[in-house]
């Protein structure tokens, strides 16, 4: 087996990415150098102009205008150019940087796609959503800024002390000085070990506050409702204080550093002063040298500039190094493997044959086992219905058929074939679900059921909305089929918003349908337009059906009973209730619960 390659890290990682666009980025850092070059003429022009003035400065009126003309031009153009060319170089590493943040985040989008659904369960929506927000958009500004600017500066101040050397070999001694200590303060305080964790800290403390926001606003009815304050949502404010500790101490950590790279890099002149005078001291009526002179005085503090900007480069390559280091923690997580042989079933009955399961936290190493040797078959064409206390592995057993997760003993089969064998996208299409909790993308309501079947005509989407019960209270809407859901104060109540995800499996037309609980939100004048739209939805299909509420299963074909991961019973209704056990106790206590009354009066009985 071909040992896997070292992944690349930092900034190697950082080029890595920005490689995939590498004719413009290369363009853009040829344009980014010849503007650094050409930026640089004004100052050349300074030093010749004081040059000309220092040597006729006994006869003013000798001074040659028209060299001094000249050379302003040279300035102007030189400038103009610059500007030009450092234009024309962001705009290619923008053209670059936004095509490689489309391929990473449709490439994000497709791998978490195909992860597990343990992935996504242990990792919060907050940590995932900033990864592919702002810390993709972190990439942009690497590309589209930091490459050029880096081009820029390097090359600014590398022909800047070729310059200086071929002026004056001491003053750009000293000048050069200045800038490595500043540099290697820079580099100390933004790249060192220290700064890598607090850099990483900072960001936890930034996911798990973006992960609490997100609770925080679902959840805001409750906060509502019970007169609670951002304080009282304990874990909401718990990380807040959080993000304000991390910050503050990155704060303090950079401080010192950056006050002596301030202090000296703001401090050239200094340098360059007393250097100077020693040296005119010794040629007190060298013309040139003291031309020289006034060049790097006037220039030396401009090379504060170009660093300056390396500084933050720095600081902001740091950050973005981390963002990347998370994105890549999401891409490095392996997929749900596809078949080496793809099989094709030909029939639709499941059959789960010894099947255990546990879920698994490698974060926390902790295992909650959920299945124990599980095994039934639900026939093609008729009604299972998977019954049990809370926590008994009824949806786990739902979300092992579509390869939510993957079994690690025992196999779930589809007329005959291992689901592990059948291609994902094929056993996507082969399975529907209409979840106990509705999912209604922010779109109007023709996209949310079209989403069943893209290609899907409108005459037909309309059609699958007529028979889910939708089409009526649709088209009292102001837009009908072409409202958007939360534009305007338009909601639709659980039980419109389950009937629509009706419509969309109906749309589907898949020959496996699992339904969990799909008439929970349904009121007694709504339950028999859900009942119809389900009966449309469940013909001639394998349907396994979640049940909370019995009295919707009464007329299922088979009854599996699970009990703490274990089949305990299986049997139509009738049959069950005549046999001791979980399935009798269940339905008694829920027939008991039917003629629950709800009242304020004391009963005698009670006492």
């Amino acid at each position: 087996m071909k040992p896997r390659d070292k992944k690349k890290e930092g900034l190697a990682r950082l080029f890595q990415i920005a490689g995939e666009r590498k004719g413009l980025l290369v363009l853009a850092g040829t344009l980014s150098a010849l503007s650094a070059i050409c930026m640089l003429a004004p100052y050349w022009s300074i030093y010749a102009v004081l040059n000309e003035l220092l040597e006729k400065a006994g006869d003013i009126a000798s001074v040659n205008r028209a060299f001094l003309i000249r050379w302003a031009w040279i300035a102007f153009i030189g400038l103009i150019a610059g500007l030009l060319l450092l234009y024309a170089a962001l705009m290619a590493s923008h053209v670059a940087a936004f095509r490689i943040l489309y391929g990473l985040r449709i490439r994000l989008a497709k791998h978490i796609g195909h992860l597990p659904l343990g992935f996504l369960s242990g990792t919060s929506t907050g940590a995932i959503k900033k990864t592919m927000e702002q810390n993709i958009e972190k990439v942009e500004t690497f590309i589209a800024h930091t490459i050029p600017d880096l081009v820029n500066v390097v090359a600014t101040v590398l022909f800047l002390f070729l310059i200086f050397f071929s002026l004056n070999g001491w003053l750009a001694a000293v000048c050069l000085l200045g800038i490595g200590l500043s540099i290697l303060l820079q580099y100390a305080n933004f790249m060192g070990k220290k700064a890598r964790e607090f850099t990483a800290h900072y960001f936890d403390t930034q996911e798990q506050m973006s992960a609490s926001a997100v609770q925080y606003v679902r959840g805001m009815p409750v906060v509502k409702i019970f007169g609670q304050s951002v304080r009282s949502f304990r874990q909401f404010h718990d990380e807040i204080q959080n993000y304000r500790k991390w910050a503050l101490r990155v704060c303090d950590t950079y401080e010192p550093g950056m006050i002596a790279f301030t202090v000296l890099l703001n401090s050239m002149v200094t340098l360059i002063l007393p250097v100077g005078l020693l040296l005119m001291q010794g040629r007190p009526s060298d013309i040139s040298l003291a031309a020289v002179w006034l060049f790097f005085l006037i220039l030396g503090p401009g090379v504060a500039s170009p660093v300056y900007k390396l500084m933050f480069l720095g600081s902001g390559t740091r950050e973005i190094d981390e963002g990347v280091k998370r994105l890549d923690r999401i891409l490095d997580e392996p997929p749900l493997p596809e078949p080496a042989a793809p099989e094709h079933p030909v029939r639709y009955d499941i059959e789960f044959r010894n099947v255990s399961f546990a879920y698994e936290n490698k974060q926390e190493a902790t295992r909650t086992v959920a299945l124990r040797d599980i095994s039934f078959r639900a026939p093609q064409g008729k009604v299972t219905a998977l019954v049990g206390p809370s926590g008994s592995g009824k949806s786990t057993v739902a979300s092992l058929i579509p390869r939510f997760w993957d079994v690690r003993q025992g196999a779930i089969l589809i007329g005959g074939v291992d689901i592990r064998h059948i291609p994902t996208e094929e056993l996507m299409n082969l399975v529907s679900f209409v979840f106990q909790e509705t999912f209604l993308f922010y779109d109007t309501l023709y996209e949310n059921i079209a989403a069943g079947n893209p290609k899907a005509t409108r005459q037909t989407v309309e059609a699958a909305a007529r028979a889910a019960q939708c089409h009526d209270f649709i088209s009292r809407l102001p837009q009908g089929y072409d409202t958007r859901i939360g534009d305007h104060g338009v909601y639709l109540s659980g039980g419109e918003a389950q009937r629509i995800c009706v419509a969309r499996a109906i749309l589907k037309n898949a020959p496996i349908l699992v339904l969990d609980e799909a008439t929970a939100f349904a009121d007694p004048e709504n339950e028999y337009k859900m009942q119809q739209a389900l009966r449309e939805l469940i013909r001639d299909k394998t349907v396994i059906v979640i049940a909370h509420r019995l009295s919707s299963i009464i007329s299922a074909n088979q009854i599996v009973v699970l009990r703490e991961g274990e089949i305990v019973q299986r049997g139509t209704h009738d049959a069950l209730c005549h046999t001791p056990g979980t399935y009798r106790n269940m339905w008694e206590a829920y027939t008991d619960a039917s003629r629950w009354e709800l009242t304020n009066q004391h009963n005698p009985q009670l006492s």
